[in-house]
């Protein structure tokens, strides 16, 4: 009779029972997010004050008229793994076993610094996603 008192004790210790861990796999050790972009980058910084708050761009081009424009296009990945265990269900049927999966998260950002004749900011446009 004790026994069928404590199996309900034992279920909600065990049915807590599984991992959660999460892994970031990002293709660049800094962080580079649209906010850090927003806070640093003003418009009529110079090319050398965006370089520095930024760094290097991954793209330079000119327009016909000569204007550059500066792409960063950063991409990191984030894997959230887990696994369960039977937990009360293995009391009852005597069984057991471990489940579990992983679920991706991608982040794409791309910024472009377009900058005017005297090779200051004119304009800061942006593309965010996540899948």
């Amino acid at each position: 009779m004790r026994i069928f008192l404590l199996l309900p004790i034992i279920a909600l210790l065990c049915s807590g029972c599984g991992h959660r861990y999460r892994k970031d796999q990002a293709k660049n050790p800094s962080r580079f997010t649209l906010g850090e972009v927003q806070l640093k980058i003003k418009k009529g910084m110079s090319q050398a004050e965006v370089a520095k708050a930024l760094g290097s761009p991954n793209i330079v081009t000119k327009d016909s008229d000569g204007q550059e424009a500066w792409v960063y296009d950063k991409m990191s990945r984030s894997v959230e793994y887990y696994d369960s265990s039977g937990g009360f269900w293995v009391l009852i049927v005597g069984g057991g076993g471990t489940r579990g999966g992983a679920t991706t998260t991608q982040d794409t950002l791309t910024v472009v610094i377009k900058f005017n004749d005297r090779d200051r900011v004119d304009n800061v446009t942006y593309h965010s996603s996540r899948f």
